[in-house]
């Protein structure tokens, strides 16, 4: 693990904030990217970026200081100190930025679920570049295992997964299929906003699958707070989606059930043949002998 890039003695650069700068240049240039193919502003599509980014932080920061209320109490300094008092929630971090969209672009009379569909891929790229970075620095470790793929963590016992660099491949995947997406929502594919939808549950499906590779400080029941709202998330969006595609999966639930039939009833019958003509030879050679 790496958690200084470079030590220049009079200053340290940090490999996590590298990673953070490579994230947010990489994001606004495929947000950039797909912004052109729309007839919206520049302009608004970037001030609403910035403003987004001051409400990440904001709710990543205070739905971590909550979770972690026995650390941080009712002081204001150490919610505002945040290089003394580290740490950020990821979900509160996205809760943040979506709201702070929504009243933006509510402001500036633009529908956000026609918007919000080019956010999408610069999300992914965002966080599979900050993933990367927290393995590549050690800030998120994950937990013991005797699995073949494991590495070495500084100051940590044992040998422990490889979980944010999982994690970081599973969203570079979902950059790549979000943007695919894109292009099959604007032929009406698909309706608008359904982007946002495949977002929260894709990435809840990463976080719910991953997060138990982690080591972490539990929650409720043994689980962390990210397993807790991944799992209501994952359910939720689930069961939106099957009543989303629930014509196409009626159709081919019964495209399956008579596929099946057929083939049971063309077993069958070719059953019922074959019987009758091993029942014939066997009546032959008696009638003969008579």
């Amino acid at each position: 693990m790496l958690p200084v890039l470079l030590d220049l003695k009079f200053i340290k650069i940090y490999t996590f904030g590298v990673f953070l700068v490579l994230a947010f240049f990489w994001s606004s240039f495929i947000l950039w990217r797909t912004v052109r193919l729309t007839t919206y502003k520049e302009e608004d599509i970037f001030d609403g970026l910035f403003f987004m980014l001051g409400g990440a932080l904001f709710g990543g920061r205070i739905v971590y200081v909550l979770s972690h209320f026995d650390k941080f109490g009712v002081d204001v300094l150490k919610f505002i100190l945040i290089n003394g008092y580290p740490g950020l929630s990821l979900y509160g971090a996205l809760g943040g930025a979506l709201l702070t969209l929504f009243l933006f672009f509510g402001i500036k009379k633009i529908k956000f679920p026609d918007v919000i569909d080019y956010f999408i891929p610069a999300f992914f790229l965002a966080t599979a570049i900050g993933k990367l970075g927290s393995f590549l620095s050690g800030v998120e470790i994950g937990a013991k295992t005797h699995f073949f793929l494991a590495i070495h963590y500084t100051n940590m016992d044992g040998l422990r997964h490889l979980t944010s660099f999982y994690e970081s491949l599973f969203f570079f995947l979902g950059a790549f299929l979000s943007y695919q997406l894109l292009f099959e929502i604007r032929r009406d594919k698909y309706q608008k906003g359904f982007q946002l939808v495949f977002f929260i549950w894709y990435f809840s499906v990463v976080y719910f699958v991953f997060d138990p590779l982690k080591a972490k400080m539990s929650f409720l029941y043994g689980m962390s707070l990210n397993y807790v709202v991944s799992l209501i998330l994952l359910l939720t969006f689930s069961i939106y989606l099957i009543y989303y595609f629930r014509s196409l999966l009626q159709s081919k639930t019964i495209g399956i059930i008579n596929l099946l039939f057929r083939y049971g009833t063309r077993s069958f019958r070719s059953g019922k043949t074959t019987g009758k003509k091993i029942t014939g030879r066997e009546e032959g050679p008696s009638e003969t002998n008579s």
